[in-house]
């Protein structure tokens, strides 16, 4: 499981779990052979995978860069690309792609996913900025959790909101019926998500295209919060999105907007990105 999680090889994968980098629910793991079982929480120090051993750089991977400087790098990602290699994609993902493109990379950040401060989900399309070196990324990791980093998203929603504009104020924590889900949980994290309604429609089908902003940014937040109130991303099969009537390609969720302090020189950077093809597609048909 290491080796599928971090994508590196079985071998290093083997030498996490010897160095003590592996915990299985809270306690170091001794014995890489253990099988996991659903519920259990896995913790992987991929920073001590030994010297080499990081993702693979392939050029393949197509990486649609809006901006490029000697310290970050913005890329507006589409749907279907994973941002890095882990549990059943140990390749062809956006870090595989960036690592052909800017090979210093291997050297910033975490081993397993060198570059990435933040993550879009697989099918989530939109913004997100990769440091470029390892100053950048101490930078942008203290403005993250300082939340001085303004990442706007828009979605469709199944049904109206009752109220145009709130915020939703609930923990998440990992579901206990699935591993890979995240659910509203007391014992979860503080996660807080802004919206704002823009638009709402009736046929075929009512919905409404709602604008969010994440205060914080936690697996699947925006999902979840909105599943949570009711209000599923159309398209979304992990959390009550599919529904007849309006058939979706993916989670209709876009990252459109992200501005943040640049690390050196201090400037504040603002990028939007259009909705993407398929979505606009989709609200051409509404009304």
């Amino acid at each position: 499981m290491v080796s599928l999680v971090t994508g590196c090889s079985r071998s290093a994968a083997a030498s996490l779990v010897a160095a003590g980098a592996v915990e299985l629910d809270g306690s170091v793991a001794v014995n890489g052979k253990v099988r996991v079982v659903e519920g259990q929480e896995v913790t992987i120090d991929a920073g001590r995978l030994p010297a080499g051993t990081g993702p693979a750089a392939d050029p393949s991977v197509a990486v649609p860069v809006v901006h490029e400087d000697a310290d970050v790098i913005v890329v507006d990602k589409p749907a279907g690309l994973v941002v890095h290699p882990a549990r059943g994609n140990a390749s062809g993902t956006l870090v595989n792609g960036l690592l052909a493109r800017y090979p210093e990379l291997a050297d910033v950040g975490d081993a397993a996913r060198p570059g990435i401060v933040h993550r879009l989900d697989k099918d989530t399309t939109g913004l997100l900025v990769v440091a470029r070196t390892q100053r950048a990324y101490e930078a942008l990791v203290a403005v993250l959790s300082r939340r001085d980093v303004e990442r706007d998203y828009v979605a469709l929603v199944w049904g109206h909101p009752d109220a145009a504009r709130g915020v939703i104020d609930a923990p998440l924590g990992r579901s206990g019926r699935r591993a890979t889900k995240m659910a509203v949980s007391v014992e979860g994290k503080e996660a807080r998500t802004r919206y704002e309604v823009r638009a709402t429609f009736t046929v075929p089908a009512s919905v409404a295209l709602v604008d969010c902003r994440l205060e914080t940014g936690r697996t699947h937040q925006i999902r979840v919060h909105l599943a949570a109130i009711g209000h599923p991303v159309v398209g979304d099969t992990d959390y009550g999105g599919v529904r007849s009537g309006l058939p979706a390609p993916r989670p209709l969720l876009h990252a459109r907007r992200l501005s943040f302090v640049h690390p050196t020189t201090g400037e504040r950077l603002t990028f939007e990105s259009p909705i993407p093809a398929d979505m606009e597609e989709l609200l051409s048909h509404l009304s």
